[in-house]
């Protein structure tokens, strides 16, 4: 395993310059041979606690994608875990390979490195990672969540995220339309995964128009015939007329190709870092005036439900009022945006910093 602080000398381009200009702690390689394991662990911040984030595992093109997606989803996790109003740090780990490589040995391995870290990163599911793989992983660490039910877990997080993604859909139709009712409304939902399939259910539950798509045909297929939702196909979903886009599956498909093609007020969706170039995309989303929900704000429901299972005492329905809130937490940062025309990125980017400073100043990192 090698570690790479930030706190060396630095070139532009370099793996130490990108974990210097997002600001990490830390980065993470893990390579064993005997499995085949490759994995990245990025840890962001530790300000408010340990680092926590899932992982996922992925076919990377390159070990610079790799590297990039573990950075900047590990600081979106800073923020969301802030913005939540967690007493944790933000991480992530990225498995780099087919998801049909992962076996017992394969995880168990990977629950080493993870219990080699101390607790400072203590991880659950994400893409292609099941909870079912959680418990390979608790079998070499305890610095694991997203455990099922049955062994005293919070079980699977994504209905929880889901739920947040739609409180805060409604809180940013709110500020759109003038009401938070999203009957009738166009919603394109892009990815059908298991966070975009309850989602879905909620939408279509209110009374939504609700349009999917999806790169696996046979999955939206399915999901259509199960919700009485729309397929669309993924080639066409940003010339679409819609109210609301929502983007559920992978990040930056906010970008320089798509942004002036979306026909939307809304954008409010699960999927993480949906803006490829924060800066610029979110500033042009103002400029279009189209409301967006910052993804790592609204999508906070699945590290909520396992932030609770990591400090013990795990209630669902608690988990569920505290999620709620995120309609409260979007508003605001929208008024924020608002107000002070600036993009709702930016907003949320700065509360989230303004509680880390705060209690950083009477605590230290974990």
């Amino acid at each position: 395993m090698l570690e790479i602080k930030a706190s060396e000398t630095v070139k532009e381009g370099s793996i130490f310059g990108q974990i210097t200009q997002m600001d990490h702690e830390q980065l993470v390689i893990c390579h064993d041979e005997a499995t085949g394991l490759k994995a990245l662990i990025g840890i962001h911040n530790t300000t408010l606690g340990p680092a926590l984030g899932g992982t996922r595992m992925w076919p990377y093109a390159t070990e610079e994608e790799a590297i990039t997606d573990v950075l900047r989803l590990s600081r979106g996790m800073t923020f969301k875990n802030a913005l939540a109003g967690l007493n944790l740090g933000g991480g992530k780990a990225v498995i780099i390979g087919d998801p049909k490589l992962k076996n017992e040995a394969f995880l168990r391995r990977f629950g080493r490195f993870v219990q080699s870290l101390g607790g400072r990163y203590v991880t659950a599911e994400d893409v292609n990672m099941k909870t079912s793989d959680m418990e390979y992983i608790g079998m070499e660490t305890k610095h694991v969540t997203g455990l099922p039910e049955i062994k005293g877990g919070g079980g699977d997080p994504s209905p929880v995220t889901a739920f947040g993604t739609y409180m805060g859909m409604k809180a940013a139709a709110n500020k759109a339309f003038g009401s938070d009712s999203l009957e009738g409304k166009k919603i394109c939902v892009q990815g059908v995964g298991q966070v975009g399939q309850y989602l879905i259910k909620h939408l279509v539950k209110e009374g939504a128009e609700v349009m999917i798509t999806d790169i696996f045909e046979d999955k939206l297929k399915s999901v259509a015939k199960e919700t009485g939702a729309v397929a669309i196909d993924p080639n066409v979903i940003y010339d679409l007329d819609m109210d609301i886009y929502a983007p559920c599956a992978l990040g930056a498909t906010i970008n320089d190709e798509t942004i002036d093609r979306l026909k939307c007020a809304v954008i409010a969706g699960g999927a993480n870092n949906q803006l490829k170039d924060e800066a610029k995309h979110g500033q042009i989303l103002l400029e279009k005036g189209i409301i967006y929900a910052p993804d790592f704000l609204i999508n906070a429901g699945g590290v909520i439900n396992v932030g609770a299972e990591y400090f013990g005492g795990y209630n669902r329905d608690i988990v569920y009022k505290q999620t709620e809130k995120i309609y409260d937490t979007c508003l605001s940062i929208l008024n924020k945006s608002e107000n002070e025309q600036i993009p709702a990125q930016q907003a949320a980017i700065a509360a989230a910093k303004e509680r880390i400073e705060a209690i950083g100043r009477v605590k230290l990192p974990f």
